[in-house]
């Protein structure tokens, strides 16, 4: 690992453009240890350290850094399509489509493929032997929450093609409009109640941040701090005046969240932390500039799929033990829970790393050539895999031999259903993105 990672380090072309790398770390690496810390177990369930004490929702202001993540995507995806596109020009604009799809998406849906396996046939057996019980079936329902991510992914990968192009023809009114249907949507949700309008925020408010993405990737990102001022003082006013809850992420039992579905709130916030992380640039580089730093940011890149699917398994696990041996939990949010905080964090590190060496050579890339693909075979595979993920993130695998659904939108969904949607569609994905001579 320690070679090939030095010499992958050291091949880095001048022209690459690292903080963007360290950006995508970091903000994984953020929501890896935002879970760690909320999570509240006791021997009753799991609960929500920011619902325990409401005062600490504010660090969601700065902890919750998905748009930063989702942000770096659209510039990735803006300069992988424009490359792929420039090396087949003469190919049908259909497999282009279908070889980025499949470039794109198989480091992404390898590892999550075998998580679902491993966790769906666990939780197979364990309820076949009469399991499922208190944590345990609190596990089966939680391990896949961060399937969601994989879900909003596959959605801007797959809309890249055309909202890439309308990026080059109209610049920041592309922006502007995706910016304004969140708008719409959260007036007709909250000012007229029309119901399920609400889901629409899933594409407008992400797909505004993508956006944001493929700007940077032309250079027009020029004031960030008067985005970062506009996007805080908009979460402010809307926080402070409209239905918008302080958190930005979501609450147990509250009746409007911030992330699920999006609202023009979190849009907001989005944008603070995209001019932040802009502000942050020159020193961002400097610092990923240094060898040993840019070695750790190409190890990192190279399992942090692996790493996020798994870090729920691992915390829960460190949190079984604990139950299994008979420790006492403290209280969450107790001084004996904080000065117990450092060593559990560290055991699921721990636990995550071990997780890691088992299952990363899943997200090692291809580069075996492969037959000419279909465009619209591969778009039907990804939209089966972004209906399956989202659904298997809501249900779970707890109850699976009971049947149990979760509403999907509008629409009930089991675990079997979810997965099969998400096997079905990934086979679609590899068939109908092969294209000889495409590169990894």
């Amino acid at each position: 690992m320690g070679s090939s990672v030095r010499e992958l380090a050291e091949a880095t072309p001048d022209t690459r453009d690292r903080y963007v790398d360290l950006l995508r770390v970091a903000s994984l690496g953020t929501v890896v240890l935002g879970h760690w810390l909320m999570a509240a177990v006791t021997a009753d369930g799991v609960g929500n350290l920011l619902a325990i004490v409401p005062q600490l929702q504010l660090l969601t202001w700065a902890l919750q850094i998905m748009p930063v993540f989702f942000f770096v995507g659209g510039f990735s995806h803006a300069l992988s399509y424009r490359s792929l596109r420039r090396n087949r020009q003469d190919g049908p604009e259909g497999s282009v489509y279908a070889a980025f799809l499949r470039a794109r998406l198989r480091r992404l849906l390898r590892p999550t493929m075998v998580f679902i396996g491993v966790w769906g046939a666990a939780a197979l057996i364990i309820q076949l032997l009469g399991g499922g019980s208190g944590l345990t079936g609190v596990t089966l329902r939680l391990v896949t929450q961060p399937l969601w991510f994989i879900g909003i992914y596959l959605a801007m990968v797959a809309f890249t093609p055309p909202l890439l192009r309308l990026h080059e023809r109209y610049g920041w009114a592309a922006f502007g409009a995706l910016a304004a249907g969140a708008v719409a949507v959260d007036a007709l949700r909250f000012g007229l109640g029309v119901p399920y309008v609400e889901f629409l925020n899933f594409a407008f408010v992400w797909l505004a941040v993508h956006q944001l993405g493929f700007l940077r990737a032309d250079g027009r990102l020029r004031l960030p701090a008067a985005l970062a001022v506009t996007g805080l003082a908009g979460a402010v006013a809307l926080v402070a005046l409209g239905p918008y809850p302080l958190s930005m992420v979501g609450m147990p039992g509250e009746k409007v969240s911030n992330m699920a579905p999006p609202t023009l709130a979190l849009l907001c916030h989005g944008l603070w932390l995209v001019g932040a992380v802009e502000l942050l640039r020159g020193p961002g580089a400097r610092f990923v500039g240094r060898p040993r730093v840019w070695r750790t940011v190409v190890a990192a890149n190279g399992i942090a799929m692996t790493a996020f699917l798994w870090h729920l398994t691992a915390m829960l696990g460190v949190y079984g033990v604990l139950l299994a041996t008979g420790a006492t939990l403290p209280d969450p949010a107790s001084p004996a829970w904080l000065a117990q905080t450092p060593l559990r964090i560290a055991a699921a590190a721990v636990l995550t790393a071990a997780l890691v060496a088992a299952f990363r050579t899943f997200e090692r890339p291809s580069t075996a050539p492969a037959a000419p693909g279909s465009g619209p075979l591969a778009a039907l595979g990804v939209t089966c895999c972004l209906l399956g993920v989202l659904g298997l993130s809501t249900v779970g695998f707890a109850g699976l031999l009971e049947g149990r659904s979760a509403m999907l939108i509008a629409f009930p969904v089991t675990a079997p259903v979810a997965v099969a949607m998400t096997l079905v569609g990934w086979l679609l994905v590899e068939r109908g993105g092969r294209l000889r001579g495409a590169p990894a």
